[in-house]
């Protein structure tokens, strides 16, 4: 039995797919595999069921990976244990992010992290929250970087910053001549939205009390994957979107102009590091959060917590 393949029926446990589990540890598939089922000779029991799909643990493979979690983080307090005596940073931090953060944030900070830690690895996830939670859960993430408050059992937030988010309105659109918005001036029929299981969706929701209109008279319903798809749409049509802070920094001086804020208090997205409350590696992230927020812009550091739309 090895420490490698207790963090591989983890990742499965965490995906229930193979092949996703074998990405997430940046193996190929059959090494992942050759090496459970080496485990599961080692132990005389199968931990999965591979018969269904989803793949999922048997009776005796949930107790296993139950305990595998718990070797696996006390080798991590050992680890990190070691380290602090010899004054030393370094090891491996595996970093989630959620997708509306990772094409904006994670070019911030991790060149220069990288540069002045050179013995910390660092290993970045992007996934949905609702994944980045289950890794967390499944000691397979060390640290997530994500829109909060969330509210779960088991995990501690540190807050990083508040983005402030903003409104891209087409020349088209009525809205393109006000100085400030309201969410009633929101067409709910011209709003562009991201497509479900991205976390901001609902933030739009929320912000532009959608669950109080209705999305009547398109001929037209279209959801985006990214915040990229959803400026282009707004740009070449009319229409009218959310984006964060974050996603405006490399806009030129005409997509500036698109740019409309909305009425103060200003609404913002609370962003956080994301923590199991046993986590050991402190130091490692009291050195990445130093890092993220030493490369975050003044504006988005001076915004306040008044107006955090709810997920």
């Amino acid at each position: 039995m090895t420490f490698t393949q207790l963090e591989y029926i983890l990742a499965i446990d965490a995906n229930r797919h193979f092949a996703r589990a074998a990405d997430a540890c940046f193996v190929t598939q059959p090494t992942l595999s050759m090496q459970v089922l080496k485990l599961e000779e080692t132990l005389g029991v199968k931990i999965f069921d591979r018969s269904r799909t989803p793949v999922v643990p048997t009776e005796a493979g949930i107790e296993i990976i139950e305990q595998a979690k718990k070797i696996l983080l006390e080798k991590n307090r050992i680890a990190e244990i070691i380290s602090r005596r010899k004054g030393l940073l370094e090891g491996e931090l595996r970093i989630g992010i959620i997708p509306t953060l990772a094409p904006y944030l994670l070019p911030l900070f991790v060149q220069s992290f990288t540069r002045k830690y050179p013995g910390v690895k660092l290993v970045v996830f992007e996934k949905t929250t609702d994944t980045l939670l289950q890794l967390l859960r499944d000691a397979a993430l060390d640290v997530g970087i994500l829109v909060t408050p969330l509210n779960e059992k088991g995990v501690r937030e540190e807050v990083l910053f508040y983005e402030e988010l903003l409104a891209y309105v087409s020349e088209n659109n009525g809205v393109y001549q006000k100085t400030y918005v309201l969410a009633k001036d929101i067409d709910p029929n011209k709003l562009w939205l991201l497509e479900e299981g991205h976390c901001f969706r609902s933030q739009m929701i929320n912000l532009c009390e959608l669950f109080k209109a209705t999305r009547q008279g398109s001929h037209f319903d279209y959801e985006a994957g990214s915040f990229e798809t959803l400026r282009r749409m707004v740009e070449m049509n009319d229409g009218i979107t959310v984006l964060p802070e974050l996603a405006t920094l490399d806009f030129s001086k005409r997509q500036q102009g698109l740019i409309r804020h909305f009425r103060k208090p200003a609404p913002v997205r609370e962003v956080s590091l994301v923590l199991q409350r046993d986590f050991v590696k402190e130091r490692l992230v009291h050195i990445l959060k130093e890092e993220i927020l030493s490369c975050i812009p003044d504006k988005i550091k001076r915004n306040k917590d008044t107006h955090v739309v709810p997920l």
